[in-house]
């Protein structure tokens, strides 16, 4: 067997049955990350990796294709549903983690917003990533972006805006907005490669609720007003359009309008609870690409 032949064997299969990132795979056959590349490549065109679509595989293509279409959408990934709802935020965050893994380097940065799955995201990819990643935070709230404990390791270069996520009054708001820390942490916004956002639905067990920034009875008078949930705690009607009110004007929070602008902005949401205000976020053109489970992603293109 020649010495490529066998190069192309290896790549392929710590790639595609050990799981080894293309930049570890590197590393270990003492080869560049590019040629690990072109070996994967061959690897499919000549045989050594043959793929065999399943039925159920086909359906999620339909699916992804289907809201791709509906929405123009540069990318649509779908998740099978757990079987146990309390661990679909793990799901989308180990996908969107995965999702990113391989088109970072050391030079990316990303932006993330504020939520459980947002989070767990960081945290996933502070451990898969062969390099350091640059995270800067699209909203106020220091702690709600710091790694948790099942980060082992953190390759993070972590910006972010030194400030509460709400602050007492719309005064105090503006004035913080003008310190020329928090304008520098804007101005990373718009620079960044990728933008994560997590997408909020109006229940009770909602992060913005658990973590104390909101009452139950501040959601109630938000569903008063037409909120059907947030996306950067911007809180939006049915038609994506935001819903006006004084907690806007305590917020440290990237605008919705600035998010219109970016590129990249991947909006990581499931559940049967969230469908209303995915579809809402879809119409507010608030993101670019979708992660959401197969349950969900039916009830968006109506099956």
């Amino acid at each position: 067997m020649r010495y490529d032949d066998e190069l192309v064997l290896k790549a392929a299969w710590y790639y595609y049955i050990e799981n080894m990132t293309q930049q570890s795979i590197a590393l270990k056959l003492g080869i560049s990350r590019m040629k690990v590349i072109r070996l994967l490549e061959t690897a499919k065109e000549t045989g050594v990796i043959q793929f065999k679509i399943s039925q159920d595989m086909g359906k999620h293509l339909h699916a992804e294709q289907k809201l791709k279409e509906m929405w123009n959408l540069k990318n649509v990934l779908i998740v099978p549903t757990p079987d146990n709802k309390s661990k679909i935020n793990e799901y989308l965050a180990m996908a969107a983690a995965n999702y990113l893994a391989d088109q970072i380097t050391e030079n990316t940065f990303i932006n993330m917003g504020y939520g459980d799955t947002p989070s767990r995201v960081l945290n996933h990819l502070a451990t898969i990533t062969d390099v350091p990643v640059s995270f800067v935070s699209f909203t106020g709230g220091v702690n709600y972006y710091l790694p948790n404990s099942a980060s082992n390791t953190f390759k993070a270069r972590l910006h972010l805006y030194p400030a509460p996520l709400l602050l007492s009054s719309k005064e105090v708001c503006q004035a913080i907005l003008q310190e020329p820390s928090v304008t520098e942490i804007r101005r990373m916004v718009r620079l960044s490669s990728f933008s994560i956002v997590g997408i909020g639905a109006m229940n009770n067990d909602a992060t913005i609720i658990s973590n104390g920034i909101l009452s139950k009875n501040d959601f109630t008078y938000l569903t008063m007003k037409g909120a059907v949930g947030d996306v950067l705690t911007h809180f939006i009607d049915k038609d994506g359009a935001p819903v006006v009110t004084s907690i806007e004007d305590r917020l440290v929070s990237t605008p919705l309008e600035t998010l219109k602008e970016l590129n990249n902005v991947i909006g990581i949401a499931g559940g049967e609870q969230k469908t209303t205000v995915i579809k809402a976020a879809l119409k507010g053109g608030y993101i670019d690409s979708l992660i959401t489970d197969e349950d969900t992603a039916k009830k968006l293109i109506g099956e």
